[in-house]
């Protein structure tokens, strides 16, 4: 009743898009939540799956154990929100999931500290706000070596901890939004290439990259009509290829070509250096291109909005012949 009153209200704006709306505003209201965090319960969950089924012999040679470890771990919550979205509360329910799925206000104040940090000359608060938000050692970075990480971490994090979530929730609902965000979780716990995880975390990581095959382009497109979009287009089409992520590189090259940043170098990843290629424009990263970048992934996020409610009323119009 509650859905169909509101559906009725806003005839113009897709049901969806309201939903999606109104849950990034609560992100923005309240942020990420302090306590009990779903996530926070879940990760305990994948923690104890992962001791369980990756002591075997056959884990360290077989992708079965992760697999079934991993259909354990995210199943049940699918179906369960499958089943909850149905119910009269289901209105509620999709928003609730969408607004805990989302990361963007949390993704921007861990950003800002680094650029506060930065812009008030204090290196070692940067380095320090700077290794909450990536993996590389940021022991020794100097300052360019900081905004160019957080950079990296925002631009990155934009496809990740945002977009994804919102393709897969308007293309699914709850489920959709529950799928990705539970995905993506085991990939940051399992997916690591080394001896303990190889094997046990492949499924993880394999199937994280294929839901992320869509929207992480899908973000990279928003991020190139954002900003400079020839200077974009150019840099996801000769470095993203060179990056080691596949859906990351796409979503990084157009991000440092919009802002015109030049992003990547060698970077120290548990006591070892890689020597990671440079990417993006021509101007050495500062802490002002942290801002730069929130900025890029909120115009972006309004960008991929209105192109899904464009799509959803013509879609619905092409279908029905009906207006929403």
């Amino acid at each position: 009743m509650l859905q169909s009153r509101l559906f009725q209200g806003f005839r113009i704006v897709p049901i969806v898009v309201v939903k999606i709306l109104i849950a990034l505003s609560l992100d923005q209201w309240l942020g990420e939540t302090r306590r009990w965090h779903p996530l926070v319960g879940f990760g305990h969950l994948a923690a104890n799956l992962e001791s369980r089924f990756n002591r075997h012999p056959a884990s360290r040679t077989s992708i079965g154990p992760g697999l079934i470890a991993w259909l354990i771990a995210v199943v049940p919550w699918v179906g369960l929100s499958v089943w909850l979205s149905a119910t009269p509360a289901g209105f509620v329910f999709e928003i609730a999931v969408l607004y805990l799925a989302v990361g963007r206000k949390s993704l921007f104040q861990h950003s800002q500290r680094v650029y506060q940090a930065l812009s008030s000359n204090n290196l070692e608060q940067g380095r320090y706000h700077a290794s909450r938000m990536v993996s590389r050692d940021c022991s020794s970075l100097d300052q360019s070596g900081c905004a160019r990480a957080t950079t990296e971490s925002v631009l990155e994090n934009g496809s990740d901890s945002i977009f994804g979530a919102l393709f897969w929730f308007a293309l699914l609902g709850a489920p959709g939004a529950v799928l990705y965000r539970l995905a993506n979780t085991l990939d940051a716990m399992w997916g690591y290439r080394n001896h303990r995880f190889l094997w046990f975390g492949a499924p993880a990581a394999h199937l994280d990259d294929l839901l992320n095959l869509v929207p992480a382009r899908l973000c990279a497109l928003c991020y190139a009509f954002a900003g400079r979009t020839s200077n974009a287009i150019a840099s996801w089409r000769r470095f993203a290829r060179q990056l080691s992520s596949p859906n990351g590189g796409p979503v990084m090259a157009a991000g440092a070509g919009a802002i015109n940043v030049r992003l990547g170098g060698p970077a120290v990843y548990h006591g070892v250096e890689q020597d990671k290629p440079y990417f993006g424009g021509e101007e050495e990263c500062r802490p002002e291109h942290i801002v730069q970048a929130n900025r890029l992934v909120d115009r972006s996020l309004l960008i991929f909005i209105l192109l899904f409610s464009i799509l959803a009323y013509t879609g619905h119009w092409f279908v029905t012949g009906e207006a929403l």
